[in-house]
């Protein structure tokens, strides 16, 4: 399975059809579970929005969305908030998140 550092999933804009709609600021992991949900964003117009893991498509140079409706407005990211973690919570030192969302502690070459 392959993957990468939170840090570098971080660092990616957020675009549709290459249009940067924002930046993440935050990982949210699941409260029970060691998957990610989603990113918290600071988009253009500078209000926050959550963004699902699961409707992103993490490339190379940019994570795509294919609408900009599957950015949940900041009014509702509140309950992720409350219902999450941060990513510097759950304890890895140096945290990578699979494809499918789950995260890890990254691998050593020994």
């Amino acid at each position: 399975m392959s993957g990468r550092p939170i840090a570098d999933l971080l660092a990616l804009p957020v675009r549709m059809h290459g249009i940067l709609l924002g930046r993440p600021v935050r990982a949210l992991v699941d409260s029970q579970d060691d998957r990610l949900l989603g990113l918290e964003l600071v988009c253009g117009d500078g209000a926050h929005r959550f963004l699902p893991f699961t409707v992103a498509t993490v490339g190379p140079r940019a994570i795509e969305v294919s609408s900009a409706l599957a950015l949940i407005d900041e009014r509702d990211l509140e309950y992720y908030r409350r219902h999450s973690r941060g990513v510097t919570d759950v304890g890895y030192d140096d945290p990578w998140v699979d494809d499918d969302g789950a995260l890890r502690e990254a691998r050593t070459a020994a």
